[in-house]
């Protein structure tokens, strides 16, 4: 996960960028860079690689000022290289950027036509560009980042200084966090407040969409329509775990909040924006010649292949079979020679999954593994690494980790359809289009969390709750009752709609709730005759669909829960997003220990 911190004050500003982007270290990254205010120009110092080389320039070639911002850069739109680099700079402006830039390849060609020259690969080179352009046409620096911020498309967060301006720093968010520090004479932008621990105790947060004017003495925050707002100060101590969870009262509930920025990331890893493709880690197998997929995890992990299992069947037409990690080897499949074995697993440690790796190796498999911790030991052994870059997931329940397995499997099925031929170019660009989008798509579904959490209120005095879906929407039927059991400890089982005539129907009564996944598409119907099947025998059913689905089909449920539109390809990516907030804020209501719930460990290293 990328860093930003800027500083406007009266020290010296880059050693304070320094020392803050450390603290964001965490996250993981491959290069990093500073931009300073200084003597009337804008200067810039970008390395590949680690802050101590970043150290090491400032060293050699000092940059004063007091007013910059810094970055710390997981390669995203671009190979990691210094011109790649963050601050992205014009003559006139500089800026750092975290997140995705769905609409650039269109806003590039145009700022190139009207004679804009780009030196980078990146997305975030587009906004330097951009608030020039508007400078150019006579807008003041805060009209002019204004405009630009109107017409960007995606989840972003953004700082921004400008030549001439030495008592000016503009940030924005939309979809990925930003936080505001005040000191004495002093103000500081972070995309983590623990990057501002050392600086100052006293920080805000900015909401979706506002704009924050920082000088040296004042700040200003103005909201998505541009009024001019207060955002509540909060002391905290300067504790790395007080300030590690943000605005947030748990991890869980920052690491919901941060699947934005994180599935941007991720995708940042497997898709190359230029060319609209999906781009692998060098592979020693051939994808084209695949017979036979088996997909291996366990919990959330598994759910994450079983989605995976609907999207690589349907995309790249393979016979795919997901397993339970515990009862794979017990079960003696077979498994055809030269076949692929994918292990999902956030810790990479997951005991039982290593196990079946090592079953799979010994039975002639070539082996993928989809984690979280590039070192870890079921990375070690296999052929290839699939990284997802959700960064560290503290919270016991699964929350970005998922949804970035999801997003890795997503990316894996639209390159083996590709190899396979089932997948033709524009089809290709069509799915990396849908993928780019799912950032945003999820900052909007994160919009819900208020009404979610009034839903939550009744849902914490049940002791029953069933979740059905068909299709995609089936493996987050089983995700969304199992994130409930997790962390609030009601009873809740999840099942494929179309088998609850099969038996579940007998637990039906007016004390058990019903949430039904029934996204707008070709199996909207027949999950809607199963809700009504609920409802004709008294059951309280919750429906999650867009708005489309929710005007057609649920006027008779007992609550609705709308998720933006989408294509059909990332309902498991969209819909994930409600059953997480509605998990954890019925365990908030009911007082369990969210981040940590009982008899739960995070990585589960013995069989």
């Amino acid at each position: 996960m990328c860093g930003i911190v800027g500083v406007v004050g009266t020290r010296e500003a880059a050693p304070l960028i320094v020392e803050a982007l450390k603290r964001l270290e965490y996250r993981g990254y491959d290069s990093a860079g500073v931009a300073m205010l200084r003597d009337g120009t804008l200067e810039r110092r970008r390395v590949t690689g680690k802050l101590k080389g970043l150290e090491a320039s400032l060293a050699a070639e000092p940059l004063a000022g007091q007013l910059g911002i810094g970055h710390t850069r997981w390669a995203t739109h671009g190979a990691p290289n210094e011109t790649n680099a963050h601050p992205h700079a014009t003559s006139r402006v500089a800026i750092v950027h975290n997140g995705i830039i769905e609409n650039f390849r269109t806003l590039r060609s145009a700022l190139e036509a009207e004679g804009h020259v780009f030196t980078s690969q990146t997305d975030s080179e587009t906004i330097a560009h951009l608030v020039t352009a508007h400078l150019g046409n006579g807008l003041a620096p805060l009209a002019a980042a204004q405009a630009a911020i109107a017409q960007l498309e995606g989840a972003f967060a953004i700082a921004m200084i400008f030549l001439g301006e030495n008592d000016l720093l503009i940030g924005a968010r939309r979809g990925s966090p930003l936080a505001l520090g005040y000191g004495e004479g002093e103000m500081y932008l972070a995309s983590d407040a623990i990057a501002l621990a050392p600086l100052t105790g006293r920080v805000a947060y900015l909401e979706e969409g506002d704009v924050a004017v920082l000088h040296r003495a004042s700040v200003q925050v103005y909201d998505a329509e541009g009024h001019a707002v207060t955002r509540d100060i909060r002391v905290a101590g300067v504790s790395a775990t007080m300030l590690d969870k943000g605005e947030h009262r748990h991890f869980m509930a920052k690491e919901i909040y941060e699947q934005p920025e994180v599935i941007g990331h991720t995708l940042a890893a497997y898709v190359d924006p230029l060319s609209e493709s999906i781009r692998l880690p060098a592979l020693p197998f051939d994808l084209a010649s695949l017979t036979h997929l088996t997909i291996v995890g366990c919990g959330t992990a598994y759910y994450a292949g079983l989605a995976g299992k609907y999207w690589l069947e349907q995309t790249a037409r393979l016979p795919v079979a997901a397993d339970i990690a515990s009862e794979f080897r017990y079960r003696d499949p077979v498994l055809p020679k030269g076949g692929l074995a994918v292990f999902v697993s956030q810790s990479g440690e997951t005991a039982d999954t290593l196990a079946a790796l090592r079953h799979c190796r010994a039975q002639g498999q070539h082996i993928a593994a989809i984690v979280n911790v590039p070192h870890s030991s079921i990375a070690r052994e296999a052929d290839v690494v699939l990284a997802t870059h959700a960064g560290p997931e503290i919270g016991v329940a699964s929350t970005k980790a998922f949804t970035c397995q999801l997003t890795v499997l997503a990316a894996l099925a639209i390159a083996i359809g590709r190899a396979r031929g089932t997948v033709s170019p524009n089809e290709e660009k069509t799915h990396v289009a849908h993928l780019t989008s799912v950032p945003r798509l999820i900052s909007q579904a994160l919009a819900q969390a208020h009404h979610i959490e009034t839903l939550a209120h009744d849902m914490a005095r049940t002791r029953d709750v069933l979740y059905l879906g068909r299709g995609l929407a089936f493996p987050l039927a089983l995700e969304g009752a199992l994130k409930l059991k997790e962390i609030s400890y009601i009873h809740a089982e999840g099942y494929a709609a179309g088998e609850l005539k099969h038996g579940p129907i007998a637990l039906i009564d007016e004390d058990v709730p019903v949430v039904v996944i029934a996204p707008s598409g070709d199996l909207f119907d027949k999950t809607v005759s199963n809700m009504h099947e609920v409802m004709a025998r008294g059951g309280r059913v919750l429906m999650i669909s867009d708005a489309a689905g929710i005007a057609h089909g649920g006027s008779e449920a007992w609550a609705t829960i709308e998720v933006p539109a989408a294509d059909p390809f990332l309902v498991p990516l969209i819909y994930a997003i409600p059953i997480q907030l509605l998990a954890y804020h019925t365990a908030v209501f009911k007082g369990t220990d969210v981040d940590q719930p009982r008899n739960l460990a995070k990585s589960v290293t013995v069989e």
